[in-house]
């Protein structure tokens, strides 16, 4: 069968008509050019090119039966004597369509069109199965064939289409995006059948991206100041955690005695995948501050023991002989398509192996992590618990001195709605007890089917990480006060036990933990046994 010529030319020249896409102010980077200002002000730009990119439109409206019957064609060609380049033409044509749908809504009318219509064949599977009862059972070859065949008809029968996009140019990161716009349907799927259709569609793409990431596929790549600029870039607007304030900023992320490492693809060039900072330090931080402030005393302890030859190489190079611990302040999985499967805990492995190379004398290696769910937790609990199983009669007390009324849920929940509290230093420090009390509880106690309720907790302790250490007044930012009332967590990597400690935690459900922690939760667990 010819292929449409027309429709590849039409396809084409919707491609080419592009847009920049919005993006924020500051990351609006031109190429740079001698005679420009970087966007910062006074701020030094990194060297390298930026690519801008684009973003597809098209001026026609969808045609809804057109996609249909495209990709009924192209299903046509899956049991015929049809050439791979007609198959592929017309694979790249349904993935140009795709990209030129205006809405989300047309896209979800596709997907579930394509997991209902394209789903395993009932027919042809009871077919299948049929015949390998009928086989006899000496006939191992014939056994063979007839199960070979009920495996493929066991298939869903997009997985085959997924195949082939897979093998076009980007298309396995064409593949990454469809899975993210599967996991919004689903999630706003509310018909039955539609649901279960799209959880077999998302099932299907996540397997086949599962082989295609797997660990050794993937490339451990550092970003310093001298890579390209577009790369610089795509971190920052990757970072999750800890949101990037200016190039200044970036430069000290990927500076002196700081690491920034990646996971990158080969099917997606210059892409991160998954990004990891690490400050190194002498000792393990208890803040965001304390990682600004270990690089300026490793610098200073630098210049000191060396004289002016000491100060000049504390402005330029590193040394290793102060370096005693690593912390990793950021993990970001930077493709929702990948959901659900692991890179970080494979990505925190590498950099191990790295630094441990790099600086013989690190030995401690530990996490300063955000708890994204905190205080929402804490505001949920104040509405259906009793407030003297989660504050003392002496804290109750406090509150209401504070506040100059008695203290109940529905006003300590006004309290904590805003940040003003932190206005008051004395009421602080009367509150670092119980909200690091809770934090502990929040952490350690409250469980979702058997594992941490905190998904950030999770990640780390299915990693053989030890729960080591609450810190008041971590992260003192606006998220992080939204996120944790600024109460942030050390998971400490003690390297000959985390494989135990993995085991432990995945197969019995066992937190370790430090004695901090430990008797901040039993205290919790104390209030909660109140009638």
């Amino acid at each position: 069968m010819l292929v449409s010529f027309v429709s590849l030319g039409r396809a084409a020249l919707r491609l080419r008509r592009a847009a920049a896409p919005p993006v924020a102010p500051w990351t609006m980077l031109p190429t740079p050019e001698l005679h420009q200002l970087p966007p910062f002000g006074d701020d030094e730009a990194p060297p390298g090119a930026f690519q801008e990119g684009s973003l597809e439109i098209c001026d026609d409206q969808d045609d809804e039966q057109r996609v249909c019957e495209l990709v009924k064609e192209i299903f046509s060609f899956r049991d015929s004597a049809v050439s791979n380049w007609i198959v592929e033409s017309k694979v790249k044509l349904l993935c140009a369509e795709y990209k030129c749908m205006r809405t989300d809504s047309d896209r979800d009318t596709f997907l579930k069109m394509l997991a209902t219509a394209y789903s395993v064949d009932g027919t042809k599977l009871q077919e299948a199965a049929r015949a390998l009862l009928e086989i006899d059972p000496n006939d191992h070859r014939g056994a063979v064939k007839a199960q070979e065949k009920l495996r493929d008809q066991l298939a869903p029968r997009y997985h085959w289409l997924f195949t082939h996009m897979g093998r076009l140019e980007s298309g396995v990161k064409f593949l990454v995006d469809l899975r993210t716009q599967v996991l919004d349907s689903l999630a706003q799927c509310k018909d039955e059948v539609a649901s279960a259709a799209l959880q077999q569609l998302n099932t299907t793409l996540r397997e086949l991206l599962s082989m295609w990431f797997s660990v050794g596929f993937l490339r451990l790549e550092r970003v310093t100041w001298q890579s390209p600029c577009d790369l610089l870039q795509k971190v920052s607007e990757y970072e999750a955690v800890h949101p990037m304030r200016g190039w200044t900023d970036l430069k000290g992320r990927v500076g002196l005695y700081r690491r920034c490492f990646m996971f990158t693809h080969d099917s997606m060039p210059r892409e991160p995948i998954v990004v990891l900072h690490t400050a190194l330090a002498d000792t393990i931080s208890s803040s965001m501050k304390g990682i600004v402030t270990a690089a300026q005393r490793l610098s200073v302890d630098a210049s000191a023991a060396g004289g002016l030859a000491g100060l000049k190489m504390a402005e330029s190079e590193e040394n290793p002989d102060l370096v005693k611990a690593a912390i990793f302040y950021s993990i970001t999985s930077t493709q929702k398509g990948l959901q659900g499967i692991e890179l970080g805990n494979y990505l925190i492995k590498r950099v191990v192996k790295e630094l441990r190379a790099e600086f013989p004398l690190v030995h401690q290696f530990s996490s300063l992590s955000p708890i994204p769910q905190f205080r929402q937790w804490l505001m949920d609990r104040l509405k259906v618990a009793k407030l003297h199983t989660l504050f003392t009669e002496e804290e109750i007390g406090n509150l209401s001195a504070f506040m100059k009324c008695p203290a109940d849920s529905a006003n300590v929940r006004d309290l904590l709605s805003t940040n003003k509290w932190l206005a008051e230093y004395s009421f602080v420090q009367t509150m670092e007890d119980p909200f690091m009390r809770l934090c502990a509880r929040y952490l350690y106690l409250e469980k979702r089917r058997g594992f941490a309720l905190d998904s950030v907790g999770n990640f780390h302790l299915r990693n053989g990480a030890v729960m080591w250490r609450l810190n008041w007044r971590a992260d003192t930012t606006i998220k992080g006060l939204n996120n944790s009332l600024g109460i942030m967590v050390n998971y400490r990597y003690f390297l000959e036990d985390a494989e135990s400690n993995s085991k432990s935690y995945l197969e019995d459900q066992c937190i370790n933990a430090s004695d901090q922690v430990l008797n901040l939760a039993e205290k919790a667990k104390a209030l909660m046994d109140l009638p």
